[in-house]
C-alpha cells in the first residue's frame, strides 16, 4: 500500500512538472512583456470616455492588475439603489419593518447574497505605457488578457484596435500593424454592463449572486512577439482504438507570400515514440494543417483513475532561422462517449458523481486563475467521493482544466448563459450567435484538455424556439468535434439528438413538490430508484441539481469573509436569532440540521446509484451557494471548508466509485416482524473486483456487532445493480425499543443504514390511568389540570392556530434551496434539536437530531411557535426554524398549569394508529414520563395560554 502511494505521488509530481512547464511555456524572455502591476485608471459612469478621447490623455487614478475594481477598493458604496445584476425574487428586504435598520444609509446589510465592499457597473478605463523593444520589429505582436469582465475595447495610442466580449476565454488583440519599437500608450475600456448580448442576468458568468459582476482584468496579462509565420492554435484529436492522434494545426502566414515550412511534432510523456515531421506549402493568411501521430503500442489512457497527461510540442521552421516558432499544449489519450444508456470512459462504464461550481469565490469576487487553488478544490471534491464538476452557466479559466487533468476530474462546461428571466434563446436575439461564437472560442482555448468531457449551451433555457435552436446547436457540435459529449441544456429540453439527457425529474424533492415529495410524503425506505423514468428514453440520464438541502448558518464562518465580499446576510440572521433569545443555540442548530442535511443527501445519492442505465448525478451542491437569497445547501461552506457534522470519509461511504447498497422496504419494524434487506453494489471503479467475500453486520446503538454474516464469494463487474444477496432474520428477540444498523462491507468499501425495532406489545405503565390524553383543553380538562391532574395534549394535525405556528409548513426533510427564493415552498424548517437523554424520550431511542424514526412525527405535526409564551420554556423537542425568521419552535414542551402538569405535543399521535408504530412507541415513552416522578415542569402557564394553541 505504501509503495502504491509513493508511486502515485511520483506520477502526480511528474504531471505537475509537465503542466507547469506548459503553463510557463513562452518564447525567450525578451519576446514577452509582462503587464501585471500598476495601471492608470478612471471610472466613466457617464460614458464620456470615447467621445472625449480619454485614450489620448493620461488617466489620473491608479490600481493594480490583475484584479478588479472591487479588489482595488474602487467603486461606490452599497446603497438601496445599488444596480445589482441578478434577479431579486424576494423583495421583502425593501419593505418589511424588521429589515428597516438594515436599510439605513451607511448601515446597509442585504440578505440576498454576499455583500461587496464596493460596487460599480459601467465603463472603466485602464491604461499602461509599454516600451516595445527594437528586435520586435516585423514580429507578430499580440496582447493577451486572460479574463476580462466583460466587454473590452482597446486603443494603442490614438488608434482603435477593436472590441471583444468573451466571458469565458482570453481576449487576444493582434497589434502587428500598430506597433513599432518605442513607447506606446495601451488603453483599455472595460464595460461590465449587459448590453446587446444578454446571457441572462442570473448567469453565474455575470451575476452578483456568486462571483459578482466585477469590472477588471485577471489572470495572465502580457504582450507577446512571435515570427510573422506562426502557429496560432493546435487541436489534438485522440484515437485510442488506433493508438494515435490527429493534430489540426492553424498556422498564420503574415508574410503575404507562399512558402515552404516544416512542422515537427514531439510528444513527451510515458512511453512515447519519436517525433514526426512534415513539410507544408503555406499560402498567405491562415492555413489549416493536419498531421497524424502514432502513440506506440501501449499509450497511457487518461481517466479518473489514471490521469495520464502528454505534452505536445510543435515546432514550425522555414528557410530563415528567425521564422522558427514553437507551440506547446497538453492532451490526454481518452475517449468519453455514450454506448446505449451508459456513459463510457475508454470503453469502460462511467458514472458521474458530480457537484456544481457556480463561480463562488468570496475572497476575490472573481474566479481563481492559478492551478494550486483548483487543485485544492478538486482534492476536496475527490475526498468526498466525487469525480465530476459542472460549471453552471460559466466557463472556468485555463487553470481549472489543468488541475482537472491532473486529478482525473470530468468537467461539464457551459457557454456562460442562463437564458431565462431576462432573455430567451432561439428567437433571433444577439445571444443566439454569441453562443456559437463563445462555444467555438472555448473549444479552441480548452479543447485539448482531457478533463473537458461535456459541453452545454448553459442552464435551464427559455424561449418559444429553444428546442429547434438547441437541436441545431447540439448537431453542430456533434458533427464538428467528437472529443466530448453534448446535450441541449442543463435541466432541459430532452431531444433525440442529445448524447445524454439532463433532467430534474429523478430527485426525491422537486421544485414545487413541497410536502408531497418522496422524502416528505412516503415513509422511509431505500428500495426506490428512477428506472420508471429512465425506461422512457434511450440515452443516459444525468440527474439535474439533486439535493438542494439546507443547513442552518454557521456564524463562526463570518470571520472568514475578509476579502472583497462580506457575509452581511449571516450577520442579519445572527442578530435575529439573538433577538429571539436563542443565540446560544446557533452551533447546536448547525450540527442538528447538518445531520439531517447529510441524511437527505445520502438518500438522494443512493437512489441514483441504485438506478440501472443511469448516467450519474450533479449535486446542488457539495458547498454552499451564497446567493439567490442565501442557499446554504452544502455540507461544506463557500470556501470548501468542513462544517463539523460529516467528514469526507463518512460522505464517501455513500458517494464513491464503489458503494454497497441495501434495498429496504421500510426502516421501522416491530418485533413481530422479520428484518429484510436485499443487498447490491454500484461499482464504477478501476476494473472489476475479483474474488471478494462481502460481509454484513447488525450493530447495536453503541456500534457493537450483534449479528454478522457473509455473502457468497464473488467477482463484481463494472456497473450497478449487481446483487450480493439478502439479509433476513426475525426481530422477536428485541423486547424493548432499539435503534440498529445494517453495515455492508466489500473490501475497503462500507456503507450502513439505520433501522428501528419497537415492541408490538407494550408493557403496562404504572399510573397511566391517571393521565388524560386529549386533543384540546375543554372545561373538564381545564378543571382536571387546576386540581392537579396530568395531561398529554395531543394536537390533531391542522388544529394548531396560525399565529401559534399552524401556518408553518413542517415536514421531515430540511428546507429545499431556501424559502425566500422559492416563494415560501415547504418545508419551512430544518429538523429537530433535542436532548437524547431527556427522560420523556427514554423509550424512544433518538439522537439529538431527527433520523428516520422521526419521519412519522414530523409528517403528522405542527411546529408550535413559543413566541407568545414565557421565554424560559425549554422544549423537550425543538424544531429548528428557517434562519430568515428564527422563531422559537417546538414539537414537545411541558408546563405547570394550576396544580397540574401538562405535556403539549404538536405531533398528532393518534390518527391512524395501526399504521404508525413510531407514534405508538412515542406515546408510550411520553406517558411513562408523565406518569413518573421526573415529570416536574419548571415553567407555569395558565389555561388561557394553552387554549390559544388551537383554532
Amino acid at each position: 500500500m505504501k509503495q502504491t502511494i509513493i508511486m502515485k505521488s511520483i506520477k502526480l509530481l511528474i504531471s505537475t512538472l509537465i503542466l507547469l512547464s506548459v503553463a510557463c511555456q513562452k518564447p525567450e524572455t525578451h519576446n514577452r512583456i509582462d503587464l501585471s502591476g500598476t495601471w492608470q485608471f478612471a471610472v466613466d459612469p457617464s460614458d464620456m470616455g470615447i467621445t472625449e478621447k480619454w485614450f489620448i490623455r493620461t488617466l489620473k487614478d491608479t490600481l493594480h492588475l490583475p484584479g478588479s475594481m472591487t479588489s482595488n477598493g474602487k467603486g461606490d458604496d452599497i446603497t438601496l439603489s445599488t444596480p445589482w445584476t441578478g434577479q431579486i425574487v424576494d423583495s421583502s428586504f425593501y419593505k418589511k419593518p424588521e429589515y428597516a435598520k438594515y436599510r439605513e444609509p451607511g448601515k446597509i446589510k442585504i440578505p440576498f447574497w454576499l455583500q461587496p465592499l464596493k460596487y460599480y457597473k459601467g465603463s472603466a478605463w485602464y491604461q499602461k505605457v509599454v516600451d516595445i523593444p527594437g528586435d520586435w520589429k516585423d514580429q507578430s505582436i499580440e496582447l493577451f488578457l486572460e479574463r476580462c469582465h466583460w466587454q473590452s475595447q482597446l486603443w494603442m495610442d490614438d488608434q482603435f484596435i477593436g472590441k471583444q466580449n468573451s466571458l469565458g476565454t482570453p481576449h487576444r488583440y493582434h497589434l502587428t500593424n500598430h506597433l513599432i519599437p518605442g513607447k506606446h500608450r495601451l488603453t483599455l475600456c472595460i464595460d461590465n454592463r449587459v448590453k446587446e448580448v444578454d446571457p441572462g442576468l442570473n448567469s453565474h458568468s455575470i451575476s452578483d449572486h456568486t462571483q459578482t459582476n466585477w469590472n477588471g482584468v485577471i489572470g495572465n496579462l502580457f504582450l507577446n512577439a512571435r515570427p510573422q509565420v506562426n502557429i496560432k492554435n493546435i487541436q489534438v484529436y485522440p484515437d485510442i482504438m488506433h493508438k494515435k492522434f490527429m493534430a489540426r494545426i492553424r498556422v498564420m502566414n503574415s508574410a503575404k507570400i507562399p512558402m515552404i515550412a516544416s512542422v515537427k511534432l514531439t510528444v513527451t510523456g510515458p512511453g512515447t515514440p519519436e517525433s514526426q515531421s512534415h513539410h507544408f506549402t503555406l499560402t498567405a493568411g491562415e492555413n489549416i494543417l493536419t498531421m497524424e501521430y502514432p502513440m506506440g503500442q501501449s499509450p497511457k489512457l487518461w481517466s479518473e483513475f489514471h490521469p495520464e497527461i502528454y505534452q505536445l510540442t510543435a515546432t514550425l521552421t522555414g528557410k530563415n532561422p528567425e521564422m522558427t516558432d514553437t507551440f506547446v499544449t497538453t492532451f490526454g489519450m481518452r475517449e468519453f462517449k455514450v454506448a446505449g444508456k451508459q456513459l463510457q470512459i475508454n470503453g469502460n462504464p462511467a458514472f458521474l458523481r458530480g457537484t456544481l461550481e457556480c463561480a463562488i469565490f468570496p475572497k476575490t469576487g472573481y474566479p481563481a486563475t492559478g492551478i494550486p487553488e483548483w487543485l485544492r478544490i478538486f482534492d476536496v471534491c475527490r475526498a468526498h467521493g466525487l469525480n465530476h464538476m459542472r460549471f453552471h452557466s460559466w466557463c472556468p479559466p485555463e487553470a481549472a482544466f489543468e488541475a482537472a487533468d491532473q486529478t482525473g476530474f470530468y468537467l461539464s462546461v457551459e457557454c456562460s448563459s442562463w437564458a431565462n428571466g431576462s432573455t430567451t434563446i432561439g428567437d433571433g436575439k444577439p445571444i443566439d450567435q454569441y453562443l456559437y461564437d463563445e462555444s467555438q472560442r472555448m473549444v479552441e482555448s480548452y479543447g485539448n484538455h482531457p478533463s473537458f468531457c461535456m459541453m452545454v449551451y448553459g442552464n435551464e433555457p427559455a424561449g418559444v424556439n429553444q428546442v429547434s435552436f438547441l437541436t441545431k446547436f447540439v448537431k453542430f457540435w456533434k458533427s464538428k468535434d467528437n472529443r466530448r459529449i453534448y446535450t441541449t441544456g442543463s435541466g432541459w429540453p430532452i431531444i433525440p439528438e442529445n448524447d445524454y439527457l439532463s433532467s430534474p425529474a429523478p430527485r426525491i424533492q422537486g421544485w414545487g413538490e413541497e410536502l408531497k415529495s418522496i422524502i416528505n410524503s412516503q415513509p422511509p425506505r431505500t428500495d426506490y430508484d428512477w428506472s420508471t423514468f429512465t425506461s422512457k428514453y434511450t440515452q443516459p440520464i444525468v440527474s439535474h441539481e439533486i439535493g438542494q438541502w439546507c443547513v442552518y448558518p454557521d456564524f463562526k464562518e463570518i470571520a472568514q469573509y475578509d476579502g472583497v465580499l462580506h457575509a452581511r446576510n449571516f450577520e442579519i440572521f445572527q442578530e435575529t436569532l439573538k433577538e429571539h433569545g436563542m443565540a446560544q443555540l446557533a452551533d447546536s442548530f448547525l450540527l442538528a440540521s447538518g445531520k439531517l442535511q447529510a441524511l437527505c443527501y445520502k438518500a438522494e445519492i443512493e437512489a441514483a446509484l441504485r438506478t440501472k442505465g443511469f448516467g450519474g448525478f450533479q449535486l446542488l451542491d457539495l458547498h454552499d451557494f451564497p446567493g439567490q437569497g442565501t442557499a446554504l445547501v452544502g455540507v461544506l461552506n463557500a470556501f470548501w471548508g468542513e462544517k463539523g457534522y460529516i467528514s469526507p470519509a463518512e460522505y464517501r461511504r455513500f458517494c464513491n466509485s464503489t458503494v454497497p447498497l441495501a434495498r429496504m422496504k421500510k426502516c421501522i419494524f416491530t418485533n413481530h416482524e422479520n428484518f429484510e434487506a436485499a443487498v447490491e453494489v454500484a461499482h464504477f471503479g478501476d476494473g472489476p473486483i475479483l474474488d471478494c467475500t462481502p460481509e454484513w453486520k447488525i450493530l447495536d446503538n453503541a456500534g457493537k456487532p450483534i449479528q454478522t454474516g457473509r455473502f457468497a464469494k464473488t467477482s463484481i463487474p463494472l456497473g450497478n445493480g449487481f446483487k450480493l444477496g439478502n439479509v433476513s432474520f426475525p426481530l422477536s428477540s428485541f423486547k424493548s425499543s432499539h435503534k440498529l444498523t445494517l453495515e455492508v462491507t466489500i473490501n475497503q468499501f462500507s456503507n450502513s443504514w439505520d433501522f428501528w425495532v419497537y415492541p408490538a406489545k407494550k408493557e403496562k405503565i404504572d399510573g397511566e390511568e391517571s393521565i388524560q390524553m386529549v386533543q384540546q383543553i375543554d372545561s373538564k380538562t381545564a378543571q382536571f389540570l387546576e386540581n392537579g391532574g396530568r395531561v398529554l395534549l395531543n394536537l390533531k394535525k391542522g388544529t394548531l392556530a396560525g399565529a401559534m405556528g399552524g401556518d408553518i409548513k413542517i415536514g421531515f426533510s430540511s428546507i429545499f434551496w431556501n424559502t425566500a427564493w422559492t416563494h415560501g415552498q415547504g418545508p419551512h424548517t430544518l429538523g429537530i434539536l433535542c436532548n437524547p437523554g431527556h427522560p420523556a424520550l427514554a423509550n424512544f431511542p433518538t439522537e439529538f437530531y431527527n433520523n428516520w424514526q422521526w419521519w412519522d412525527a414530523m409528517s403528522h405535526s405542527g411546529a408550535i411557535n413559543l413566541s407568545q409564551f414565557p421565554s424560559g420554556i425549554t422544549p423537550i423537542v425543538r424544531v429548528i426554524d428557517d434562519w430568515f425568521t428564527n422563531r422559537p419552535l417546538a414539537l414537545l414542551f411541558e408546563a405547570k398549569v394550576g396544580k397540574g402538569r401538562i405535556l403539549v405535543s404538536g405531533i398528532d399521535l393518534t390518527t391512524d394508529p395501526g399504521n404508525r408504530p413510531e407514534a405508538q412507541q412515542l406515546i408510550y415513552s411520553l406517558k411513562k414520563y408523565i406518569a413518573g416522578s421526573q415529570f416536574n415542569p419548571a415553567i407555569t402557564l395558565n389555561i388561557a395560554q394553552i387554549q390559544k394553541l388551537t383554532k
